[in-house]
């Protein structure tokens, strides 16, 4: 699920760029790679439920080929590959990747942009990305018309804007102790979750039969160091940890995350995931 992020960093051994917004991918997949065995065990599964409503309507079976753009250390390939499906992935980060061959041995997952899909025009009969596809990635979205079939279905998921938000708190907290640049990029990707943009995104990519879901997402963790561990391997997590250090940043994502908390004193971690459809015609 490496989504694109925006932390104010520029590494000059980083010549090429994308065409669309300059996001910068390779930045994008380090940033999401830093904790990726945390990210991978401990928050991944946030995903479990928008995953299944989407390979449901989209009827992700024996007879379906399907690429998992953004496709992080795996879970929607996981989930496709059990229902009988040909599986592929693209993921940013070299880690993330590393671990999702690891979860799916000889299965083709590469290394690269959702702005250059190296596959061919109309490979695939579902292309899937979950919360990897935000406001300004445009160009993913014609590449990934690109590589559907006829008639082919893309789905995208994406944090939504209602209740419950449990992450809204949590994602203040990094943007609050993280750079401006970073800030300012943050808010042009989270413009999505404004309802309408996702749709126009696909309708101006030349899909139809758009329509909307939208899930629940639910995480839980048993402990403090759990829920600091899982939050702080996300993408939005290391311009943070980079501007102001680990010792500043858990004190104030605990305390931000602190309402989450049961009696039990189990972190349950619940957020609106929207999903966005629509079909290659």
């Amino acid at each position: 699920m490496t989504a694109p992020t925006t932390n104010g960093r520029t590494d000059p051994s980083v010549a090429e760029r994308d065409p669309a917004a300059d996001h910068d991918w390779r930045e994008a997949g380090g940033a999401w790679g830093h904790a990726a065995e945390d990210w991978s065990c401990l928050f991944e599964h946030y995903a479990t439920a928008a995953i299944t409503a989407i390979h449901r309507r989209t009827e992700v079976g024996p007879r379906t080929t399907l690429l998992d753009v953004a496709c992080g250390s795996g879970l929607a390939m996981v989930h496709a590959s059990d229902a009988g499906a040909t599986v592929h992935g693209l993921d940013a980060s070299e880690p993330l990747v590393e671990i999702a061959r690891d979860r799916l041995p000889g299965v083709d997952i590469r290394l690269g942009s959702m702005f250059d899909l190296p596959w061919d025009d109309a490979t695939f009969d579902v292309v899937t990305s979950i919360n990897g596809v935000w406001g300004g990635c445009d160009a993913a979205v014609v590449e990934a018309h690109r590589v559907l079939r006829p008639g082919g279905w893309l789905a995208i998921s994406f944090w939504g804007d209602g209740e419950p938000l449990d992450l809204r708190p949590v994602f203040k907290v990094f943007a609050r102790n993280s750079p401006q640049t970073h800030f300012t990029g943050m808010k042009r990707l989270n413009d999505i979750a404004t309802r309408g943009v996702a749709e126009s995104m696909l309708a101006d990519a030349g899909f139809v039969d758009i329509e909307r879901d939208r899930r629940v997402s639910v995480i839980e963790w048993p402990d403090p160091d759990i829920a600091w561990r899982a939050t702080s391997s996300t993408g939005p997590a290391v311009p943070a940890l980079e501007h102001v250090g680990h010792e500043a940043l858990e004190p104030a994502v605990l305390a931000a995350l602190e309402p989450c908390r049961d009696e039990r004193g189990t972190y349950r971690f619940r957020n609106d995931h929207q999903i966005v459809l629509g079909r290659r015609p």
